[in-house]
């Protein structure tokens, strides 16, 4: 008796890409129904603000995109596409809020340059570069403002100073714990030196190029000095009674410090360093607070949503 041909159902294939193009949305609803009451609070005072400053300061916040798009493009030799790039940036602001801070950005650019067709290794070296870049130009803004207003910040009772004497102390534990691990474990030591010398090496190509040089230092500059610029202006539209320069310095002090924090975009954590710094640049407490929420806002949740969407978009687009 002839035997009957089998049917064998092939499995079907999980729609991984069309997964990710909607995981952000609920991702935002979650991190907006965690943070329902800050985010009450700060419509509250946007509505009671001068609202020129505040499109000031809405106009700061999208040239920070711009400029961490310049940054971007000076860390590789490659000319990548711009508006797909800028697009980028936008979209990662929004993962880096969704995101330990500085993975979402970080995960989103490293798979940008991948499929703009550069190695691994080298997007990774570029991403590295970024993040020095980015950092050295942080720090010599509060290094040049120190210099020039030494008592702006009044920490001493801001902060107790077991808070100030324990941050010498992680980071020598942080870097003693490193150089044990580089020491006891050869193949982490390997890939950490190959890794080195391809940064190295990708940033002697970038810095041979003038343009490059220029938008990697000139955006790593502008980054953070826009940023500070919003929370300015934001001060001004709520009547904060504290100098700009000093505005700008305890930004600058609070988002350093904040940094060691690994909270989704700082949420929480960047609320509560600056209001400490506004209050020790000599802020009254509750203005200091209705700035800061008013700041995160603009910069955090109204480009959330959107940014959201851009990411999802780029996904399916497969251009990240």
């Amino acid at each position: 008796m002839p035997r009957l041909p089998r049917f064998s159902r092939s499995p079907r294939r999980v729609p991984v890409r069309q997964i990710l193009c909607l995981l952000p949305l609920p991702l935002v609803a979650v991190v907006a129904v965690r943070h329902r009451s800050v985010l009450a609070e700060g419509l509250v005072h946007l509505g009671s603000a001068r609202w020129p400053w505040l499109l000031a300061a809405v106009g700061a916040t999208c040239l920070t995109w711009v400029a961490a798009a310049v940054t971007r493009q000076g860390a590789v030799v490659e000319r990548l596409p711009r508006l797909r790039l800028l697009a980028t940036q936008f979209a990662a602001g929004a993962a880096n809020h969704l995101l330990p801070t500085g993975l979402g950005a970080s995960a989103v650019n490293l798979r940008f340059m991948t499929v703009c067709g550069l190695p691994l290794a080298r997007s990774s070296a570029a991403l590295a570069l970024y993040l020095l870049a980015e950092s050295i130009g942080r720090l010599a803004l509060l290094g040049a403002l120190l210099i020039a207003f030494p008592d702006a910040l009044r920490l001493g009772g801001a902060l107790p100073e077991e808070a100030l004497g324990s941050l010498p102390a992680a980071a020598a534990a942080a870097l003693v714990a490193a150089a044990g691990a580089l020491a006891l474990v050869p193949r982490l030591r390997t890939a950490v030196l190959s890794f080195l010398r391809t940064a190295l090496g990708e940033a002697r190509s970038v810095h041979a190029r003038p343009a490059r040089a220029l938008a990697l230092w000139g955006g790593s500059l502008a980054f953070p000095a826009l940023q500070a610029a919003g929370l300015v202006l934001v001060g001004r539209a709520l009547g904060l009674p504290v100098p700009a320069a000093h505005m700008a310095l305890a930004y600058l002090a609070a988002t350093v410090a904040v940094a060691l924090v690994p909270t989704p975009g700082g949420i929480g954590s960047v609320e509560t360093a600056l209001i400490v710094a506004l209050v020790a640049a000599g802020g009254p407490a509750a203005v200091a607070t209705a700035v800061v929420l008013a700041y995160r806002i603009i910069t955090v949740w109204l480009p959330l949503l959107p940014g959201a969407l851009t990411l999802g978009a780029l996904v399916r687009l497969k251009v990240i």
